[in-house]
């Protein structure tokens, strides 16, 4: 499919892109859809960049639909990360005359460029562009797992798709290919326990702040089981991350954020990554810009590092335990990744049909402290309701 159809050329005026004598930066290498070049071609196995300026959905950020090129103005000057790296950046994708037209467009575009076994980085826009990357998947007959990087759930309800609302539509969707979902960094108080319930019973896992600062293994294996991984600025604090509509005094630290995407990026699962809700017109002389421009470099360096060692593609690369419970029908395999020394755990499935539909999903990544609550004869939380879900 001929996608050029959905995509603007960048102004290079915008990209305040200095050339340096010393140092490689990431606009000596990126192949960019400029204004009098041709769209490049998507480069098989590297990344791709696509901005959204589309902000009709948003939830009292209006002006985030300017981030894209302003994100793309600090990035454009960052050093390259490897040698052996290969981005196109494609453009701002071409607004409809609805938010739903938007969403078609990107998705259309999202599924020629992960059909082509390259991973795309979006740079938001609104959040309820989440929906779209959903639905570009869907077209795929993919069934994702998704990870949110948010204070909030947004699971409220509304008629029609909003920043606060997406989630609910995705899980509304028919047919559905949500397989699970995972919210990393919520803030209780602005969540309640009501939608905390909620998350419980269908059965999706979260990961409050305090928890993911406290135990970054937990929040990285959470962003390693993410086919998207779906980034609200507002998880950033404030003092950090000023330019956005809805800011929290508390939140990730600027650093703490580029480490979640570093995992993000040496995840071979995830291919998808959207950057949300940024907003120049609440920014501080671009420290926000810099700061998610800065966040997707970490993304990029992880993924130049990918170790390769997922146990089903790469089980040579794995080293194997099973714990033995009491429970016979109930022992669990355990693989920990030789290169990385990152951990996975089985997730038995014992319909035929469900196990060729979910081949994608039988592997969770998972903690050590997993394997040693195994052990010690507990049944990790997370295994448990992989398992209700692939056997109910």
């Amino acid at each position: 499919m001929n996608i050029a159809q959905y995509l603007n050329p960048i102004n290079p005026d915008l990209l305040g892109y200095r050339a340096s004598e010393y140092t490689e930066t990431m606009g000596n290498i990126i192949e960019a859809h400029l204004s009098a070049s041709v769209l490049p071609e998507i480069p098989k196995g590297g990344l791709v960049l696509v901005g959204v300026e589309e902000d009709r959905g948003v939830e009292n950020n209006a002006g985030c639909a300017n981030a894209p090129n302003e994100i793309r103005r600090y990035f454009y000057n960052l050093a390259v990360p490897t040698d052996d790296i290969r981005i196109a950046d494609l453009g701002n994708i071409i607004l409809g005359q609805t938010p739903e037209d938007t969403y078609f467009a990107l998705s259309i575009v999202l599924s020629e460029i992960v059909a082509n076994g390259s991973t795309l980085i979006v740079l938001g826009g609104s959040q309820d562009l989440t929906l779209a990357l959903y639905k570009g998947y869907a077209n795929l007959n993919r069934i994702i797992n998704i990870t949110t990087i948010d204070p909030r759930f947004d699971l409220e309800k509304n008629d029609i798709a909003t920043s606060r609302t997406w989630i609910r539509d995705i899980i509304m969707h028919t047919p559905n290919y949500l397989f699970f979902l995972s919210n990393v960094g919520y803030q209780n108080y602005f969540v309640g326990e009501k939608y905390i319930k909620l998350m419980d019973e269908l059965k999706f896992d979260v990961c409050r702040l305090g928890e993911a600062q406290k135990y970054l293994d937990r929040a990285e294996a959470l962003i390693r089981n993410a086919d998207i991984v779906s980034v609200d600025i507002a998880s950033v604090r404030q003092s950090d991350a000023p330019g956005n509509g809805n800011p929290s005094p508390h939140g990730f630290y600027g650093e703490e954020m580029c480490q979640l995407m570093r995992f993000a990026g040496m995840s071979d699962k995830t291919s998808c990554l959207g950057m949300f809700e940024i907003n120049p017109l609440f920014d501080n002389n671009g420290q926000t810009a810099h700061m998610a421009a800065q966040a997707i470099w970490h993304f990029i360096e992880g993924f130049c590092y990918r170790k390769h060692d997922h146990p089903q593609t790469n089980p040579e690369n794995c080293k194997h335990y099973i714990v033995k419970l009491e429970d016979p029908n109930l022992d669990i395999e355990f693989f920990k990744g030789k290169l990385s020394d990152r951990w996975w755990i089985k997730v038995p499935c014992n319909d035929e049909e469900k196990r060729e539909i979910y081949s994608h999903h039988l592997m969770l990544p998972c903690t050590y402290s997993d394997y040693q609550m195994a052990a010690n004869g507990e049944i990790p939380q997370l295994w448990w309701s992989y398992y209700q879900r692939l056997n109910s």
